[in-house]
C-alpha cells in the first residue's frame, strides 16, 4: 500500500531537486529554463493537448452513437448510402483548419529558434563515438567529456548523465551552440532549454538559447549511432558571471587548445616511432 501511495504521488508531485532532469514517472516535459522551451510547453499545454482531447472525444462519441444508434436489432434494414457531399467537405475542411491552427504558432517557434541573436557565448560541440567534445573559439578552449562509470559516481550525482568535464555558461546571456560530429550522425539535445539539433559529420549546425536561472542541466544525444549511445550525456553549469570567468581562468590553463594539440601531435609521434 505504502509503495502505491509513493508512486502516485511521485507522479503528481514536483521535486525541485530534479527539475534539471528526468524523475520517476516524470509526466509532461521538464521545467523550462529558457523562453525557447516557455514557448514549447505554451503551445503544447495551452493548444495542441485541448485540441487533442476534443478530438479523442469527439471520435470516442462517434463511435458509441454509431455502435448504439445503428447496431442491428434498431436498424434490421440499413440504409446503403455511399455518398454525402455536405459530410465529405466537412471532414476535408474541418482538419485542414485545424492543421492551420496548429501550425501558425508552430512556425512563430521554429522561426524564433532559427533566428540566432548577437552571442555573448559560442560553444562548438563535435560528436564521437561515443563521447562529446566541446571548443571554446573565442576563449581557445577545448576539452573532451565522457561519462562518468556508476563506480565512480559521488552522492547525488544522476546515473547516465554525469560527465567528467561539464559546460559551463553564464546565466542570461545568449550562447551560440555550433553542432557537428567526427564519425556518425549524433543529436545534442538538452530538454530544459528546448535545444535538440542533429550532429552532421561534415557540416555544422547551429543553435541556441539564454538560459534564465543557474542550475545543472542535463541532455543526452538524441540521436541512435550505435553500441554506446546511452552514454554519451550532456551537463550544463549555468552559472553567474563572477563564477563563469572564474571557470574560464581555470579552464584557459587546464584545457588550453596548443597545450592539448602539443600533447595529441607527441602522442602521434611516439605511436608513428613504436
Amino acid at each position: 500500500m505504502k509503495k502505491i501511495l509513493y508512486i502516485i504521488l511521485s507522479i503528481f508531485t514536483v521535486s525541485s531537486a530534479y527539475a534539471n532532469q528526468p524523475k520517476d514517472w516524470q509526466l509532461g516535459f521538464q521545467d523550462p529554463a529558457s523562453d525557447g522551451m516557455r514557448d514549447i510547453v505554451n503551445f503544447h499545454n495551452n493548444l495542441l493537448l485541448p485540441i487533442i482531447i476534443a478530438i479523442s472525444v469527439f471520435v470516442l462519441f462517434l463511435m458509441v452513437y454509431a455502435c448504439i444508434r445503428f447496431r442491428a436489432s434498431r436498424n434490421p434494414n440499413p440504409s446503403k448510402t455511399t455518398h454525402n457531399v455536405t459530410v465529405e467537405i466537412l471532414w476535408t475542411l474541418i482538419p485542414c483548419l485545424i492543421l492551420i491552427v496548429m501550425a501558425v504558432p508552430s512556425f512563430k517557434i521554429l522561426y524564433k529558434q532559427d533566428t540566432i541573436p548577437k552571442a555573448d557565448v559560442t560553444v562548438k560541440a563535435i560528436g564521437y563515438q561515443w563521447y562529446w567534445g566541446y571548443e571554446y573559439p573565442d576563449e581557445n578552449i577545448i576539452f573532451d567529456s565522457y561519462m562518468v562509470d556508476d563506480k565512480d559516481l559521488k552522492e547525488n550525482q544522476p546515473r547516465l548523465l554525469t560527465v567528467d568535464n561539464e559546460i559551463y555558461v553564464p546565466v542570461n546571456k545568449v550562447i551560440k551552440v555550433m553542432i557537428t560530429a567526427n564519425d556518425v550522425l549524433h543529436a545534442w539535445a538538452l530538454p530544459s532549454f528546448g535545444v535538440k539539433r542533429d550532429a552532421v559529420p561534415g557540416r555544422i549546425n547551429e543553435t541556441w538559447f539564454k538560459a534564465d536561472r543557474t542550475g545543472t542541466f542535463y541532455g543526452q544525444c538524441s540521436e541512435l549511432c550505435g553500441i554506446k549511445h546511452a552514454y554519451m550525456p550532456i551537463t550544463v553549469n549555468v552559472v553567474t558571471e563572477e563564477e563563469y570567468s572564474q571557470w574560464l581562468d581555470k579552464a584557459k590553463v587546464e584545457f588550453a587548445k596548443e597545450e592539448i594539440n602539443k600533447k595529441m601531435k607527441v602522442a602521434k609521434q611516439i605511436k608513428e616511432i613504436k
